[in-house]
């Protein structure tokens, strides 16, 4: 599983001209599922995202988690995370696994996501959406749960 995350002060997802997530200071969090996943790799990046340290506590340092400011989450899947571009110049998602096994995989994270005490919001999966937010620093982080990077 893949995640990029980003902190945002605020971010939405439209489908269709209406937003149907929204968030005010938080993380935006793209996710990408592959088949292969176990409920390992979704505790793993579920755990990252809940202790994650890169809001700024009172001296300035990064040091407080999206618990410790009472911040939000808004989960939008992407299943481009896994695309390749490693021979050519077209990107190959052969990782990202069949719809049906990675919706299935992301609902399990969504599942397992509402068990932590963070209030989400998330995207549609496999729907055209239109992502806004502004990223606070901005501060990006990569999370792998097979720990490439």
């Amino acid at each position: 599983m893949r995640a990029v995350v980003q902190r945002v002060s605020e971010a939405s997802v439209q489908v269709d001209g209406k937003i149907i997530g929204a968030i005010d200071e938080g993380l935006m969090v793209l996710v990408a599922v592959r088949a292969e996943d176990t409920e390992s790799d979704l505790q793993y990046v579920i755990k990252k995202l809940v202790g994650l340290r890169i809001f700024s506590d009172q001296e300035g340092k990064m040091n407080l988690s999206v618990q410790d400011i009472g911040g939000e989450l808004l989960i939008v899947p992407q299943f481009t995370l896994y695309g390749s571009v490693v021979k050519g110049m077209r990107p190959s998602f052969i990782a990202s696994g069949s719809v049906e096994e990675a919706e299935k995989k992301y609902n399990q994270f969504i599942e397992k996501l509402k068990q932590e005490n963070v209030p989400f919001e998330t995207g549609q999966f496999q729907a055209d959406m239109k992502v806004s937010l502004v990223n606070d620093g901005p501060v990006t982080i990569l999370i792998d749960s097979s720990k490439q990077f």
